[in-house]
């Protein structure tokens, strides 16, 4: 006999499923990408369980196809997250976010003093250590833990 399926979460037709996001961090990929003030439409799943991490978040968007810069930003909150874009239901494309070695124009630099605060200056970051995330400022090389990270 067939062992029946129970979705939680229902399926998208086009878009993408951000799956493997860590418990509690669902909210924060949402602002991130700037969803809640977007067209799509979104559903987000919180503190499912997972055999992998113990417990996990996932964010689906319709009709919507993430940006590598998108991903990049993902990838500093969820380093462990998935991206699968569907079409007409089925999974097309399925990768894992990598933190890039350098991150452009996705966060602000927490130095008050640095350049980048004060003139029309791309930020860019070099990244130190991904176990614990620890981020560098190219031009005033003030050191970020994640904690302190702050999104533009």
């Amino acid at each position: 006999m067939a062992k029946k399926i129970t979705l939680k979460v229902s399926a998208i037709k086009q878009g993408t499923v951000i799956d493997h996001i860590p418990s509690g961090q669902a909210f924060k990929i949402v602002k991130i990408l700037n969803l809640e003030n977007g067209k799509e439409f979104i559903m987000i799943g919180m503190n499912f369980g997972s055999k992998k991490y113990g417990r996990k978040d996932i964010v689906k968007i319709e009709n919507r196809e993430l940006k590598s810069g998108e991903a990049d930003a993902i990838s500093l909150i969820a380093p462990i997250a998935t991206l699968n874009i569907i079409r007409n239901f089925k999974v097309v494309k399925k990768t894992k976010v990598e933190v890039p070695k350098l991150i452009k124009r996705i966060i602000r630099c927490s130095n008050p003093n640095c350049i980048t605060r004060h003139e029309d200056v791309q930020t860019k970051f070099h990244v130190i250590s991904t176990k614990p995330l620890t981020i560098k400022c190219h031009y005033c090389e003030r050191i970020t833990p994640l904690e302190e990270i702050t999104f533009l």
